[in-house]
Parts: C-alpha cells; sequence; structure tokens
C-alpha cells in the first residue's frame, strides 16, 4: 500500500489559504444570519372569508333575496368568553367578516359588531351573545343603531335558541332598522321562519314632510318573556311602562336552551353597529321591564 503524502509547497499553500477560507466561510455564515428576509418565520396565510352566494344578497331594485338552498348550512364559531351578564358569544353561521362585541360597565351598554345576510328562512348569520338556561326567561334591552344610514332590514334581536347551529328552533323579538317589530319563530330545524309584523307610525310627528306625513315609530325597548310554552312581545314606543304585544308564541323548547341578545347587518359581507342597553336577563318570567 502506497502513502501519497502532499508535497511541502502544497502544505505550505494551504496553509497561508486557511485564514483567508476561514474568513469567507465566516463572512457567509454572517450574511445568512443577519438577512432580515432568512431570518423571519414564514408568514401565516390568512383565513379566507366564506363565500358570498348570490341568493344571500340582500333585496334592491335589481335583486330579490331569495331563501337559501335547502342543504346549505355553515357551522359557527363559537367562544366560551363571558361578556356582562353573558356566558359566551357565537358568531352563528359564520358570517362572512368575524363579528365582536364589548360591554361598557359604565354605561350599561352592550356594543354589537356583525355582518350576516339574515335572520330568516332556513338559516341565521349573526352575533349572539349568550347564556344557558331552563324553565321561564324575561328578556329586554333598550336599542339603537349608530349609523343612521345602515340598511333598512338589519335587525337587533332578543332569541331564546335550542342550539347554537344556524337552523336552529327558536323564538325571536327584532327591532329592524326603519322600526319594525316582529315576534317570529323557526318551529323546527332546518325550516323556514314565519312571524308577526308590526310597523308602526304617526302623523303630526318630528320628522315628516308636513303635518300629514306618515313617520316611522322607533321603539324605544322590546323584551321577550317565556312562560312554560308561551312566548310574549313586550313593547314600550315612547318610554312608558312595558306591555304585551299581540299575540304570543306557542312553542315547546326543551331546557337549556341559549338565551341572549344578537345582532345582523343583513349584509352578507357588510358588518354594522347596534347597541343594546339596560339589558335585562332573568331566569324568571314576570320580569320584563
Amino acid at each position: 500500500m502506497r502513502i501519497i503524502r502532499p508535497s511541502n509547497k502544497i502544505f505550505s499553500i494551504a496553509l497561508r489559504s486557511a485564514p483567508a477560507l476561514i474568513g469567507l466561510f465566516s463572512l457567509c455564515i454572517l450574511s445568512i444570519h443577519s438577512d432580515p428576509l432568512r431570518a423571519q418565520a414564514p408568514a401565516t396565510p390568512a383565513t379566507p372569508k366564506p363565500a358570498t352566494p348570490e341568493w344571500a344578497q340582500p333585496g334592491s331594485a335589481t335583486h330579490t333575496q331569495v331563501a337559501p338552498p335547502a342543504d346549505f348550512h355553515r357551522p359557527g364559531k363559537n367562544f366560551e368568553t363571558p361578556i356582562g351578564i353573558f356566558a359566551g358569544q357565537s358568531d352563528i353561521g359564520s358570517p362572512a367578516i368575524l363579528g365582536s362585541a364589548s360591554f361598557d360597565p359604565a354605561t350599561a351598554q352592550y356594543t354589537i359588531h356583525s355582518a350576516g345576510y339574515n335572520i330568516w328562512y332556513t338559516r341565521d348569520e349573526f352575533r349572539f351573545l349568550w347564556k344557558k338556561l331552563s324553565g321561564d326567561a324575561s328578556l329586554a334591552a333598550d336599542i339603537t343603531f349608530p349609523d343612521p344610514n345602515g340598511y333598512g332590514d338589519r335587525k337587533a334581536v332578543l332569541i331564546i335558541r335550542q342550539d347554537l347551529d344556524d337552523d336552529s328552533k327558536e323564538v325571536i323579538v327584532a327591532l329592524h332598522g326603519l322600526g319594525m317589530i316582529q315576534l317570529a319563530e323557526r318551529a323546527e330545524k332546518n325550516i323556514r321562519v314565519k312571524d308577526m309584523e308590526y310597523r308602526i307610525g304617526g302623523r303630526g310627528r318630528p320628522g315628516g314632510a308636513s303635518a300629514d306625513s306618515l313617520v316611522n315609530v322607533m321603539a324605544k325597548r322590546i323584551g321577550l318573556e317565556k312562560r312554560g310554552d308561551s312566548f310574549t312581545l313586550y313593547v314600550s314606543l315612547e318610554g312608558e311602562p312595558m306591555h304585551p304585544f299581540g299575540p304570543p308564541i306557542n312553542l315547546h323548547i326543551d331546557g337549556p336552551f341559549y338565551a341572549g341578545i344578537g345582532f345582523c347587518s343583513h349584509q352578507p359581507d357588510k358588518s354594522d353597529t347596534a347597541v343594546l342597553s339596560n339589558v335585562v336577563l332573568e331566569n324568571a318570567a314576570g320580569r320584563v321591564h
């Protein structure tokens, strides 16, 4: 076996070149670690918004809103973080824009931001603040819409729902952006909502073009009472004591159920705001005030 030894000349050149090679190697390493683009972790891709189907667009002069396809449903997003008197909140039906809510103890106001195509037909989309209850219940709230230019059919709601699915069995009391009040029900999962609607107006009131103009009246406060299987709408139009309004709904909802407040902009991909204050949520009937 032959052992090949490097010549003294080659060995000498290698030794003289070693510091330069080490320096070059160190510079490469320093360059790699100091490159801010290489040092950053890869960005997390943004979660895509849910698609907005054509049927979900609000009604207009050029578009008629229709019911969702019978098999169209989306799971909601639930957040079991207490807010005020409520145990948690949910984006029912996963609107295209994530909702949010805040509570100001100083003013007793809940501010709810939400998109959502509707709370209607066979499924709902809205931000819901809830608490689990069983038995009788009383809910009430003052309601205002800070943006006067929001969609006319937007709705702030008091709701008792069997579950957090978008097609839940439920009873709804709603105040709409243009003042309509409704008491509605979805009597079983995945069936169409039906309701009683009240559009209230008066003449000789501020806001009309003349004393004879019919002016919409916005209720100051609405309420919902569950007494057994009977659900009654309560209203205060101008600050008078709350009083029953129209016929009740009879529907059986098992306990525990979800009782609370919510808001829907009635626009599938545009958020709006409702403020609900002086909220009553009692686990008993006869407490609406």
